[in-house]
């Protein structure tokens, strides 16, 4: 028989389902009594076999994993020695799956497998057994711990962390260079036969690449693989359990593998000549054209500097790499000339700035090409002999002097005549002005160096035959001073000089000023106009003078002012010299020759009232003017306000007229009678007591019957009030002074004196006392005279 032969009836025994009787001896301490809880197997003829109890005992029951049986896989039986058969022990199992997983009978302890188990999800399970008695329910053995261990079959095929993986080789790499390593793993067992065991293998991607059995290690198969030709490959690997053997479970999985690039290429001019062409008023800087060599490699190995290695225009052409297109840009270097050189050649080379050492033998990598470049000729503006002029000239020249001359020309070799021009932006007062023809430059106006000491002019040249072409130049015109202008005093000063002064004492220290700029720089020299008694003026000769009283003792009674005229002259030709004045007061000093007071009024003064003691007095006059007329404004605008005042209750006002009335004669008197016949009011009379707010339409009232009473009529007037949507929002009460039909003093008013035809007595009144006798003697006598007539 065969090796083979005998790993497959292996095999076949290990798949199929075996019981499992095993002894089970539970673990006691040593002081327990001896061992009576064991195992029985049953032998090829059924029959028991016994065996002499031990201290030791089996403690695992295998299982193999993936049990495809329709019926409860049979895992081992459970034994006590107590039992004799007869049902009254009963087996009990827990742990992990007890009850669900791995169940017992509880008679006779055999333990199954509910269902399939996989050993890559337990790889072994830990269940304790324990027998006790049915009826008593205490246990007949102590609980013992076993382990039921599972054991794997070939169920599961490598795997690859990776669907697909991306690596890179450098191009032209040597045979064997490593590109990366694949790892496959199996969830099997690695302990328990091959199945966990695997080989690599390379399904796709030969003869390029190839891969290590043991290790999944991708490597080069090939020399010199070009990435200009092939850049992309994909290699398909396979890792086989089973130690590839046949029968055995595999996973694949994708290698992309790129070659990337080194600087195995020289760049190369698509052309050996190229011809350019550039107009000859071009400026410096200007880009003519550009070259290009082409290089088959990417990234850095292509990357490509040009420079100008020979020509005739070397001096005259620049070229610069454009690092983002890989391009030399030909740009003007100097200024071109038509007329003086039309075509320049130039040799350009373009040369890889990263070279491999390790690929020289493939040449040099760099190229050249000749560059032809073609001046063209264009209408060029006029051209200075400079670029910008400089003239001096004296502030004090005559006008229409020249001051200088600017000169051009055309280039071209037609040689138009040029016109010159001011451009009068720069020129804004129009001092100078130009020849158009040669450019001579002349002042129309006089010059000032200490109004402006330079001028700066823009000259501008064109040709009469193409006025639109220009050219412009600066001119910078300086003007240099003459003496024109006479010193003066430096600053204003006020000089004053005390009562109590004495001879020679000094009051004022002068200095002068002068617009002009000598070259020997400024002197001036102070002298007095006239001889003055007073004071005297002493030159310093560091242009500054010192003022010193000539007498002693000085009074503002008499004279509170002295005038001092000092001559300032300079030192310049022509001599110039101005006469200042200085005003000299005399003052108040103290002891110490401190200013206390220069105004003769103020000798007139209160002693110790100050000017701004006399200030606050006049303020507080002002202030208190301001207070009386706002005072006399605020009551006169009281007067103004409504009669009516509202002052504890802002609803009801009472109005007293206080109106007694004019008598007889006065017919404008109010006539009670209106309240008698409200018939013969025609419209609704507003009150005078207040300003109204807002003028309603006046209503018509229902004229009241000759015979109303006046208390009806005012009551009836109320409630039409009330009801009005137009009456003021308060009360108002009019006190009409009625005292009613029944006064034991009847009415002394005269308002119905007219109604009544009879006469009337008027005796009763000397009854009432002194003060009535006036108005006796009045009615009395009068009807004393009535009746003697």
């Amino acid at each position: 028989m065969t090796i083979q032969q005998v790993l497959f009836l292996l095999l076949l025994w290990m798949w199929l389902p075996h019981p499992c009787h095993t002894e089970m001896l539970f673990r006691r301490t040593p002081d327990l009594r001896p061992k009576s809880f064991g195992g029985r197997a049953l032998g090829n003829d059924g029959k028991a076999i016994h065996r002499q109890k031990r201290g030791w005992m089996w403690n695992q029951f295998f299982l193999l994993e993936e049990y495809t049986g329709s019926d409860y896989q049979y895992v081992g039986k459970l034994h006590s020695d107590q039992d004799k058969g007869d049902g009254s022990l009963k087996y009990i199992l827990s742990g992990d799956g007890a009850g669900t997983l791995f169940i017992i009978d509880e008679k006779t302890g055999d333990i199954h497998a509910t269902r399939r188990i996989d050993r890559e999800e337990k790889a072994f399970y830990t269940l304790r057994a324990q027998a006790i008695n049915r009826r008593t329910l205490r246990p007949v053995e102590p609980e013992s711990e076993f382990v039921i261990k599972i054991h794997d079959i070939n169920d599961n095929e490598p795997t690859f962390p990776e669907e697909i993986y991306t690596a890179s080789v450098p191009e032209m790499s040597v045979v064997g260079t490593s590109v990366v390593q694949v790892t496959a793993t199996d969830a099997d067992d690695p302990s328990y036969g091959n199945s966990a065991r695997i080989i690599y293998s390379i399904l796709q991607g030969q003869p390029y690449f190839s891969v290590e059995p043991e290790t999944g290690i991708i490597r080069t198969a090939l020399p010199n693989m070009n990435r200009e030709n092939r850049e992309q490959y994909q290699v398909v690997i396979q890792a086989k359990d089973m130690g590839g053997q046949m029968g055995g479970l595999s996973g694949t999985t994708t290698v992309n593998i790129t070659l990337t690039d080194v600087n195995d290429n020289p760049p190369r001019f698509p052309q050996s000549t190229i011809h350019l062409r550039i107009p000859e008023s071009s400026p410096v800087g200007t880009a003519i054209g550009s070259v290009k060599a082409t290089d088959a490699d990417t990234g850095k190995n292509a990357e490509v500097e040009y420079r100008i290695i020979d020509g005739d225009g070397t001096d005259m052409f620049d070229i610069v790499t454009q690092k983002d297109t890989q391009e030399g840009v030909i740009t003007v270097r100097k200024p071109l000339d038509y007329e003086t050189r039309r075509l320049y050649t130039l040799k350009v080379e373009a040369e890889n700035t990263h070279v491999d050492p390790r690929f020289y033998y493939l040449g040099p990598f760099k190229d050249t090409i000749i560059v032809k470049i073609s001046v063209e000729d264009v209408d060029e503006p006029p051209v200075f002999s400079r670029s910008s002029y400089l003239f001096e000239v004296h502030e004090d020249i005559e006008l229409g002097t020249i001051i200088g001359t600017v000169m051009a020309r055309d280039p071209d070799s037609a040689s138009s005549p040029i016109r010159f021009s001011l451009d009068r932006h720069t020129d804004l007062d129009r001092i100078f002005n130009i020849h158009s023809g040669n450019g001579s430059i002349y002042t129309s106006k006089p010059l000032d160096r200490e109004i402006s000491q330079w001028h700066n002019l823009s000259v501008i040249a064109a040709e009469i035959n193409n006025p639109k072409d220009t050219t412009r130049v600066p001119v910078y015109v300086r003007i240099l001073d003459v003496n024109d202008n006479a010193p003066q005093f430096a600053v204003f000063y006020d000089t004053f000089v005390c009562e109590n002064a004495r001879a020679g004492q000094l009051i004022q220290t002068i200095s002068a000023v002068d617009k002009d700029d000598p070259l020997g720089g400024q002197k001036f020299f102070f002298s007095l106009a006239a001889v003055n008694p007073n004071f005297t003026v002493q030159d310093n000769e560091d242009n500054t003078a010192r003022i010193l009283t000539r007498r002693n003792g000085f009074s503002r009674h008499e004279i509170s002012t002295y005038l001092l005229p000092v001559v300032i002259s300079d030192n310049d030709y022509p001599i110039q010299s101005s006469t200042g004045t200085l005003t000299i007061r005399v003052c108040a000093c103290d002891s110490r020759g401190n200013m206390q007071s220069c105004s003769a009024e103020a000798l007139l003064l209160p002693a110790g009232l100050s000017t701004g003691a006399l200030v606050a007095i006049l303020l507080c006059i002002i202030i208190l003017l301001v207070i009386v007329v706002l005072f006399a404004a605020l009551k006169r605008q009281r007067k103004k306000e409504p009669l009516i005042l509202s002052k504890e209750d802002i609803r009801d006002n009472i109005v007293s007229y206080n109106d007694e009335g004019g008598g007889e004669e006065d017919t404008q008197a109010f006539d009670i009678g209106t309240l008698r016949n409200p018939a013969a009011i025609e419209d609704k009379k507003l009150r005078r007591d207040i300003i109204p707010e807002t003028l309603f339409v006046p209503r018509r009232t229902p004229s009241a019957p000759d015979n109303t009473d006046v208390r009806d009529f005012i009551n009836q007037r109320l409630k039409e009030h009330d009801s009005d949507p137009s009456a003021p929002p308060y009360d108002s009460l009019a006190t009409y002074a009625y005292e009613g039909n029944d006064s034991i003093a009847e009415s002394l008013s005269s308002l119905e004196s007219g109604t009544t035809e009879g006469d009337q007595n008027y005796d009763y009144l000397r009854e009432w006392g002194p003060r009535f006798n006036k108005l006796a003697e009045m009615y009395g006598g009068g009807e004393s005279d009535k009746d003697t007539s």
